[in-house]
């Protein structure tokens, strides 16, 4: 998995953070790309609030994520925030 994040240089209250996802027909056909989605969905919304107000991040799941379960997804996202933070 990759992240790309953009952190407004001043937080505002008016303006929540967004996510976009990015799943290919790399990682699968159409059942197997909507449940890495909803997987991920579920991975993210739950860290959303430790990033600041007006943040805007990019998940891009690439071809491994169709195998990896939830915890694997996670313990990927957790790495990949680590990664951003440095």
């Amino acid at each position: 998995m990759v992240v790309h994040a953009l952190t407004p240089d001043v937080p505002t209250l008016e303006t929540a953070s967004k996510v976009g996802f990015v799943v290919s027909k790399a990682v699968g056909n159409s059942v197997v790309r909507h449940r890495v989605s909803r997987r991920l969905r579920h991975v993210v919304g739950a860290r959303l609030a430790d990033f600041p107000t007006g943040t805007s991040l990019v998940v891009r799941a690439l071809p491994a994520a169709a195998t990896a379960t939830s915890a694997e997804l996670a313990a990927d996202f957790e790495s990949a925030v680590r990664r951003l933070q440095r």
